[in-house]
This record gives structure tokens, C-alpha cells and sequence, in this order.
């Protein structure tokens, strides 16, 4: 098997994956085709030989695309006439032909047609923000190199968008109760200095990063792996206090009742994948900040 062959294998393997990201980009099951199908047609002209997590490098490059197309749309709304409805997943009869039903299951999962309907008023690059963070755990960061903005700015973007949905739609109480509980969980451990409770909560791959405030006071820019976060955590976060962070479960250090230090949380099947450290005021300010019970 050769490089190319090799390749297109592995993109099989995550092409349910990638079409779920597509489709709550695009709302469209149709879309999500045509960007899978573009996108394969740039991965299989690129060199993938240094990418470390591929899974990661085709979301960004589906994430991508579908901006693209989406930016593409919104040019052509000019005409009134071209006016763009989401597509609900409809359940297939059973026997008939189509999509995949371990794909359908994928796309039907937490998108409902009232949420694509919110989804289709953002800004793209809000679109964008929201659906690979909020719903797929993308680093900012790497939000950061496809919208071509600062990581602090793509923060914003899914910040804005997040308050949008919220505003638009029913929030998932159990849900985000779900993810305060993991939250809770892991300050607790730390606390503590309960290592292994640490781990329970923590993704093997989970990434902790600190905004330039943050390394400034001493943090380090970049800590990967649950082993080397919990090392981090174990017994600090002692004045820690739990928080809704624009909307989502997090935490906070507030001496004198004043925000300082933020934890923003990425949280995806119960485990903690991302964890970023804000200390930079600027930010800190922009934020919706809410002290919740310990």
C-alpha cells in the first residue's frame, strides 16, 4: 500500500467524523458532501507526513472549507430569492439506500433543526468558532489559523456566537449540568492533591494552555497529556471557584472580587480535553462571568 493509499484509508476512517463537522457548518446534508469531497481533494495533494494528529489537521482543513462555502453563500444572498433553509437529518426508511447509519446517527447527534435555524444567522467565522469548539473540542488556537485572527479574537467569535444560541434556543440544563459536575470533580481533585481523581476526569490527550498574561506570571505556555496536567494541577487551585464562563462551566480566581485568573473548560464525553488559563485583563473583561455554588 502506498503513502497516497495509506492516506485515503485514514480518511475513511474519519469521514464520519468529518461529515458530522460539515454538516452543522453547512446545515446542509448535500454540502457536507461537497466540502468532504473538496477537502479530500486538497488533503490528497498535501504532504502529510509531519502532521502529528491527523484527526485534528482534517478537521481544521474540512473546517476550513466549509468556511469557504459558507462565505460563498452570504455573498450570494444578495438575491432574495436565494434564501438558504436548513436540512433536518430525516430518518431513513429502513432498507433503503444512503447514508451510512453509523453517519446518520453521527449528524442527527445534538443537532436539532431549531439549533441549525440559529446557527444559519451567525457570521461565518461565528459559525465556525462555535461548531469546532464548542462542539468538537478545536483549540482556539487552531480556530485561530482559518479565520486568520488572533486566538483571543476566535475566543470572541464563539463567545458571541455561544450567546446567540443561548439566547435562541432552549438551554441543555443536564448538559452543561453534566460538565459543571466534571468541573467540580477536577477542582475538587485538585484541591485535594488527589492525583488519581485527577486522571479520572482529565482525556489521555488533554492540552492545558496559558495566554501570554498567564505565561507572563509564571504558567507555562503548553502542557500536554493527562499525566503531566494533573502533575500540574495536583494540589493548587485551592481559591479556585467554580464559574460560568460566557455561559459554559469553568472556573475562576477572583481575590477581593476581582477576576484575575480564568479556567475555560473543554469538555467532550465527560472528560476534560482542553483546559486555557486567561489572565489577560483585556480579556478577562470581555467575558461573561458568573460565581456559581461551590
Amino acid at each position: 500500500m502506498d503513502e497516497h493509499e495509506r492516506l485515503a484509508e485514514r480518511f475513511e476512517a474519519h469521514r464520519s467524523h468529518l461529515r458530522a463537522v460539515a454538516y452543522r457548518m453547512l446545515g446542509s446534508a448535500s454540502e457536507a458532501d461537497d466540502a468532504l469531497q473538496e477537502a479530500w481533494l486538497r488533503i490528497s495533494r498535501s504532504d502529510t507526513s509531519g502532521v502529528e494528529n491527523l484527526g485534528g489537521w482534517l478537521t481544521t482543513v474540512v473546517g476550513r472549507v466549509s468556511l469557504n462555502m459558507l462565505r460563498s453563500r452570504t455573498s450570494r444572498r444578495e438575491d432574495p430569492l436565494d434564501a438558504h433553509a436548513p436540512e433536518p437529518v430525516v430518518s431513513r426508511a429502513e432498507g433503503a439506500e444512503g447514508i451510512d447509519p453509523e453517519q446518520e446517527a453521527v449528524l442527527a447527534d445534538s443537532v436539532g433543526l431549531a439549533l441549525l435555524v440559529v446557527l444559519d444567522t451567525l457570521a461565518p467565522a461565528e459559525r465556525l468558532a462555535f461548531v469546532l469548539h464548542d462542539m468538537f473540542a478545536v483549540p482556539f488556537d487552531e480556530i485561530a489559523n482559518i479565520v486568520e485572527r488572533s486566538p483571543a479574537a476566535a475566543r470572541q467569535l464563539a463567545s458571541r456566537a455561544r450567546r446567540r444560541v443561548q439566547g435562541s434556543t432552549p438551554v441543555p440544563e443536564v448538559d452543561l449540568g453534566r460538565k459543571r459536575e466534571v468541573v467540580d470533580a477536577f477542582l475538587a481533585a485538585s484541591r485535594g492533591g488527589d492525583f488519581d481523581a485527577l486522571l479520572a476526569v482529565l482525556d489521555p490527550d488533554v492540552v492545558l494552555r496559558a495566554d501570554r498574561a498567564a505565561v507572563s506570571a509564571g504558567a507555562a505556555e503548553q502542557v500536554r497529556g493527562a499525566q503531566a496536567v494533573a502533575d500540574t494541577f495536583s494540589g493548587r487551585a485551592r481559591m479556585a471557584q467554580p464559574a460560568l464562563v460566557d455561559g459554559a462551566a469553568g472556573a475562576l480566581w477572583a481575590p477581593g472580587g476581582k477576576p484575575r485568573i480564568v479556567f475555560d473548560f473543554t469538555i467532550r464525553d465527560g472528560k476534560i480535553v482542553g483546559i486555557d488559563i486567561l489572565a489577560d485583563p483585556e480579556l478577562i473583561g470581555e467575558l461573561d462571568l458568573a460565581v456559581v455554588d461551590d
